[in-house]
């Protein structure tokens, strides 16, 4: 079994969350995490995984875990001012997010963060739970793909599903039965080389983001048995809302 990281090993808050969380999740989820090998035990890494579940930051942070790596997620800036929880996320190494600052810089500043703390950072392409009707991966949008290319950092495509056995999307969690069985596989990183220092161009982001949800669905249609749409779906063209219920 591969060696755990130095951030798991040494006592950190993380330990205490650890000792709520992961018996909580398994309550609910007998976890199956597949491709391990592709996260890497050491220095900074960006996962991007599908969202389909409110439940499903604690699965993917659960499967982090086990993997050898605190899961640290990107969080709304307007969090960390909230007492008790703001010193929580500080305290853990979450990333702030904020708005109404440039998306370039932004990501420069936290990449630069992240290389020099060796430290891993999860964050969810769509940006909020997909609105495809047959819980596909949406459309992405550019933030992982951002922070990877400003610091040059392994780009972690994650696909998993089984939370909405037990918590659909905007669907209220079933206590019973317990212990449903949850997948969580882990692709190679994303190949991002030839967007290198083309980032301003047009339609580089875009180019690349795509690339990255095209992974993140043919993981989950190869846990689903299935073969994802090959057009993602586009909640603009719906008339949805890209943020908040639908």
């Amino acid at each position: 079994m591969a060696k755990a990281s130095s951030e798991k090993t040494r006592p950190s808050l993380f330990w205490l969350l650890a000792g709520v969380v992961v018996p909580l999740t398994g309550w609910f989820a007998k976890m199956e995490v597949r491709g391990a090998e592709n996260l890497p035990l050491d220095g900074a890494f960006v996962m991007a995984p599908n969202h389909h579940s409110e439940f499903d930051p604690l699965t993917v942070a659960v499967a982090t875990w086990r993997m050898g790596r605190a899961p640290r997620f990107m969080a709304k800036e307007s969090l960390f001012r909230v007492p008790v929880l703001g010193a929580a996320l500080k305290a853990t190494g979450m990333v702030p997010v904020t708005r109404g600052k440039s998306g370039a810089s932004q990501s420069m500043a936290q990449a630069n963060d992240i290389v020099k703390n060796a430290r891993g950072v999860i964050v969810y392409p769509e940006g909020t739970l997909t609105r495809d009707p047959d819980v596909w991966p949406m459309r992405g949008k550019s933030g992982a793909v951002r922070l990877a290319l400003a610091g040059n950092i392994p780009l972690i495509p994650v696909a998993h599903w089984g939370e909405q056995q037990f918590m659909p999307r905007y669907g209220k969690l079933r206590l019973f039965p317990p212990r449903r069985r949850v997948t969580v596989l882990v692709g190679e990183p994303v190949d991002l080389s030839d967007f290198v220092g083309r980032e301003h161009e047009k339609g580089v982001l875009n180019e690349a983001t795509d690339r990255l949800m095209g992974e993140i669905a043919r993981l989950l249609g190869e846990i689903r048995g299935e073969l994802p749409p090959a057009e993602r779906w586009d909640p603009s063209k719906h008339g949805q809302s890209e943020t908040g219920r639908m």
